[in-house]
This record gives structure tokens, C-alpha cells and sequence, in this order.
């Protein structure tokens, strides 16, 4: 498979997933309550914030050439106004290492991890909330938007109608009795609902020491339909601002999309499910540059709803079925109805067995190579992520990366993966 010369071949990480001692996010609060969700907590993380020049060369050195990466807003704005001009200087030098290496910098304004002073406001489902991202964002393009191409302004908008859908449906199987022991996996994101759960009313309590407030809502937190609206009025405010300041940027934001397929009987729960994912998404998005495309696996459904994973599939750590084939199918059908340029943010699979990562990303970037020879704009495919990381609530568990990280002594140890993504970009630029 050989791709034109401007595609960008190159993979993603998430600032707090990454960088360590993210103090002042929502997340390391809520790391280190004592009735935490997490099963430990970030730490050091990937000592990125220190270490991404090295990280940088690294992917250049095995031929990618972009780099997504997240702008931490509790870094930017620890305490409500007051914004950290030392901060935005490491960004921008994140971005010059970036260009000096041949890496395109995409850059996402928020991945997932809010202040801890907007939760203390209301969080996400607060009416106040689209006006601070507004203002976080004008500071840092006005920072650092000359330097940019591509800005995603928030990462995954549709995660909190995802979470509050599993949720539901974990609370249904706990009432049925039904309960298998592992976290639901349709969700793209690590989370331990089974600990959240017996959790809660003890840590309704110390969120109130805590934030102020007994109820956190955070990004990923279960989110109301009007809680939905605020979130596309934060995207919205975002890009006006960007387009103000910077016209010159290419503005989207990302989406977690499933690959959902429709057994017989299935078609309108599948139909159903499309349009809570995707579809009523579109006017907030009429007009980006580009949708970020997010996708790991597939669902089925018939007349009752989502199927388990087939028996006998081969699983992933996360739980998904392996299942790279889906994101061709959902580039086809998020085409149908954005057609603007599409920009796969992130792609990858959880697994200790790196041939079966090489398999997963051969196969998924030659249903990209399909699309394109469709006519579809595909600009680029991110990997999801460039280094094992921090996973949420799961932890140091899930290993996603194309390059290894020891714990102790933070040496980066690259797999073969990161060379045969590399060889695609490689391939593309003779």
C-alpha cells in the first residue's frame, strides 16, 4: 500500500496520558482520593513533558511524519484566569521540535482532562463552561497559531454519551444479576465501571471536600443531552475563535465511532445507535476542515440491542475484538454525510503480542488505501498511541504503544511496529 506524499502517516498521545505530574487536572485529583476509580494513579506517567524531544526523534527516525499530540488546559490555566506563559512556551517548543524533525504537529486543545477549578464550577454540564474553553483557546492560539496547520479542538466529543450509554446498560446487567466481570468493551476509552460503582457513595463525600461539589462532571463523566449541547457549543465557540485569530488553521474536532453492523432484525437499534454516535453531531460540525475519525472495533446489533463479541474472536487487552477491518467501514459511512477532509486521530489495538499490532495496522491502513482509491479525502492516519501510557482508570495495564516504556528508568524501547508504520510513510515519499 502506497500513499501520496502529503499524507500523513504518524501516531497520537493525550497530554495526561503522557507527560506526568498534570497537578492541577480534574484526573490527578481524582488519582488520589482515597475511594478512587483508578487502579493507580498517573504519576510520572511517560515523563514526556521532559522527554518529548527524544520521543520526537524517535518517530522521525522510523519515518512518520506527524505528530498529534494534546495542549494540557490545567497546564495553561492552572487557577481560573490565570494563564501560564511558561507553560505555552513548552508547547511551542513541542511544536518547533516537531517542525525540526519533519513532523506535522496536529494538535488537540482538549484530551479528555479539564482544570480541577471547572469541575468546582459545574464541569461539563455547565452553561459557563463553552465561554472558558473559548478563552482558554484564544490564549493559546494566540500563542502559538501561526505555528499550527491542524487543531482538533476537542477530543472525542461524543464520550460522555457514550459512557452514560454503558453506564445505563452495566447497571441493567448488575440488576439482572448478569454481571460477566469485565468492563463493558464497546467503549473506546479505559474504564473500571465496576469499581466506579462501589465506589460512589463513599466518594460523593470527598468530591465535596475535594471540588465542592458531590457530583464531578468531568469530560468523560455520564453526560445529559443538554450536557451534549454545551460540549458542541464549546466546539463551536472554539472554532469561531481559531478562524478569528488564525484563518489559516484547518479546524475539526474528533469523534470515537464504532464500526456498528446490523444483524437481521437489527437495523433500527443500528440505525438508532448511528445517529447518537454520529449523525446528530453534524450541525455542530457543518463547516470544520476536517472530522477526526476514532475507531477500534466494530458492534453488532440485532432486534435487542448490542451482541457480545463473537464467540471465539480473538480479543484485544481491552476487551474489543480484533477487528481492524472496521475502520474502512466507518470511514465509508461517516462520508456519506461529512464531506469534508477525514483525518483518522486514532487507530491501534491493546496487546503484549507486537505481530499482532503489525497485523492490526497493516490491515486497517489498507481499508484506508481502499477509501482513498474511492475518491474519499483521507489526509492522514494516526496511530493510537506512540508509547505504552497511562490508560484512564486501567492504569499502566493496557498497551497500546508503538514503543515500550520501562517504569522505573523511562527508557524508551521501540517495538517493530514503529518501523513498519514508518516504512509506510517512507514508501509514500520515494
Amino acid at each position: 500500500m502506497q500513499f501520496e506524499r502529503d499524507f500523513f502517516i504518524g501516531a497520537a498521545t493525550a497530554a495526561h496520558q503522557v507527560e506526568g505530574n498534570n497537578i492541577h487536572s480534574d484526573y490527578w485529583a481524582q488519582e488520589h482520593m482515597a475511594h478512587t476509580d483508578f487502579l493507580e494513579p498517573s504519576g510520572d506517567a511517560d515523563d514526556h513533558y521532559n522527554r518529548y524531544e527524544e520521543d520526537i526523534r524517535l518517530m522521525a527516525g522510523a519515518g512518520l511524519n506527524a505528530y498529534r499530540f494534546s495542549i494540557e488546559w490545567a497546564r495553561i490555566e492552572p487557577e481560573e484566569g490565570k494563564f501560564e506563559e511558561k507553560e505555552l512556551e513548552h508547547y511551542r517548543d513541542v511544536i518547533r521540535a516537531c517542525r525540526e524533525n519533519g513532523l506535522e504537529p496536529i494538535v488537540t486543545l482538549l484530551h479528555f482532562t479539564s482544570p480541577k477549578w471547572l469541575i468546582s464550577k459545574g464541569g461539563w454540564e455547565s452553561e459557563e463552561t463553552p465561554g472558558y474553553f473559548a478563552r482558554y483557546v484564544r490564549y493559546v492560539i494566540e500563542g502559538v497559531g501561526k505555528e499550527l496547520n491542524y487543531v482538533c479542538t476537542i477530543n472525542e466529543a461524543n464520550m460522555g454519551v457514550q459512557v452514560a450509554a454503558i453506564a445505563k446498560r452495566y447497571m441493567r446487567q448488575m440488576q439482572a444479576k448478569m454481571q460477566s466481570g469485565k468492563t463493558d468493551g464497546t467503549v473506546q476509552m479505559g474504564l473500571n465501571l465496576e469499581k466506579m460503582m462501589a465506589n460512589q457513595q463513599a466518594a460523593e463525600k470527598e468530591r465535596m471536600e475535594i471540588f465542592g461539589v458531590a457530583k464531578t462532571e468531568c469530560f468523560t463523566s455520564p453526560r445529559t443531552p443538554h450536557g451534549d449541547e454545551l460540549v458542541a457549543e464549546a466546539h463551536k465557540a472554539a472554532r469561531a475563535a481559531i478562524r478569528e485569530i488564525a484563518p489559516h488553521i484547518q479546524v475539526g474536532l474528533t469523534l470515537s465511532l464504532h464500526d456498528i453492523q446490523a444483524l437481521p432484525g437489527g437495523e433500527e437499534n443500528a440505525a438508532k445507535e448511528w445517529e447518537e454516535e454520529f449523525t446528530h453531531y453534524l450541525p455542530a460540525i457543518e463547516g470544520d476542515d476536517f472530522l477526526g475519525v476514532q475507531n477500534y472495533t466494530r458492534t453488532r446489533m440485532d432486534a435487542s440491542g448490542s451482541l457480545p463479541v463473537p464467540e471465539g474472536a480473538e480479543l484485544t487487552r481491552m476487551d474489543y475484538e480484533f477487528y481492524p477491518e472496521a475502520l474502512g467501514h466507518v470511514i465509508r459511512k461517516v462520508a456519506r454525510d461529512f464531506k469534508g477532509t477525514l483525518l483518522v486521530t486514532e487507530n491501534g489495538i491493546a496487546t503484549d503480542d507486537d505481530s499482532r499490532r503489525v497485523a492490526f495496522i497493516e490491515a486497517a491502513l489498507e481499508g484506508v488505501g481502499g477509501c482513498i482509491a474511492e475518491g474519499i479525502p483521507v489526509k492522514g492516519y494516526m496511530y493510537w498511541s506512540l508509547m505504552d501510557n497511562f490508560e484512564w482508570q486501567k492504569g499502566y495495564s493496557m498497551r497500546f504503544g508503538l514503543i515500550a516504556v520501562d517504569r522505573k528508568s523511562q527508557k524508551r524501547i521501540p517495538k517493530p511496529s514503529l518501523g513498519v508504520l514508518g516504512n509506510y510513510a517512507k514508501i509514500s515519499r520515494r
